[in-house]
């Protein structure tokens, strides 16, 4: 039986690690093509390799999302390399957490590129292949603190809601061409990502570091474990489905019901 998204082709940025490479091999097992994008060459390379072993369509690229001429050249390749582009997910991300008045105001500046502009610029550049195409699939990894705040986390907190915020515009720019825009707000994954944050949570919030993931991570939730990537993977092949296809500018939250207080 064919995947339902058999002759499509998806990149994904920040493929090369966590939510990006959990989603871009639920993509290939559902038949699409796949354009791993990263930063980390090797990182990506690897991901390529490992899907070609299990038969799968993919190439790696590497990309900065904060260039504008790396982010076109990007979804240009993909273009080039599989003859068309249908899905595009923007999760590249980084995080730095330190107080507002100690914040490095180089890091703020940092992250709001990756975060924000990079999700406008590959958005951007993508839009009019899947225009051509009169159907495609945006996809923005927001995070739940694009919907509520914690301490400590200014830039992260405000480029995401930012992203949602861009979710809501480029969704009803984009309606008229069969195209969705939609954003996934995750609570905290089990990823590389958010495995580094443990020990600056614990010395900015003082505590030890066996204790932040109870203490910090999971409090707010309802559902008392960190999510895998699979999970967010899967609400990604959904909205890539025919049955989410009047899904469009939404922030949909899989946080454990963190934003349901």
């Amino acid at each position: 039986m064919a995947g339902i998204l058999e002759g499509r082709t998806a990149v994904v940025t920040g493929a090369a690690s966590g939510l990006g490479l959990a989603m871009a091999t639920a993509f290939a097992a559902e038949g699409a093509a796949v354009c791993v994008a990263d930063l980390n060459e090797a990182g990506g390379q690897s991901v390529v390799e490992g899907l070609r072993r299990e038969g799968r369509t993919a190439a790696f690229t590497r990309v900065d999302v904060t260039d504008p001429g790396s982010a076109r050249a990007m979804i240009e390749t993909a273009v080039k390399a599989f003859g068309r582009l249908d899905v595009l997910v923007n999760n590249a991300g980084l995080q730095h957490i330190s107080p507002v008045v100690e914040f490095p105001e180089e890091r703020w500046n940092y992250l709001l590129a990756v975060l924000l502009t990079g999700t406008f610029l590959c958005t951007k550049y993508a839009l009019p292949h899947m225009i051509r195409g009169g159907w495609g699939r945006v996809i923005n990894i927001a995070s739940a603190h694009g919907l509520v705040a914690s301490p400590f986390k200014a830039a992260y907190v405000a480029a995401k809601h930012g992203v949602v915020g861009f979710t809501k515009v480029a969704a009803w720019e984009a309606a008229a061409h069969g195209i969705t825009v939609n954003a996934i707000c995750p609570g905290y994954v089990r990823t590389p990502l958010v495995e580094r944050q443990i020990a600056d949570q614990a010395r900015v919030h003082g505590i030890p570091e066996s204790d932040v993931v109870g203490r910090i991570m999971l409090e707010p939730q309802a559902v008392k474990r960190l999510l895998e990537p699979g999970e967010i993977a899967a609400l990604a092949v959904y909205l890539c489905s025919e049955p989410a296809s009047a899904v469009t500018g939404a922030a949909i939250p899989i946080d454990g019901g963190w934003t349901a207080r």
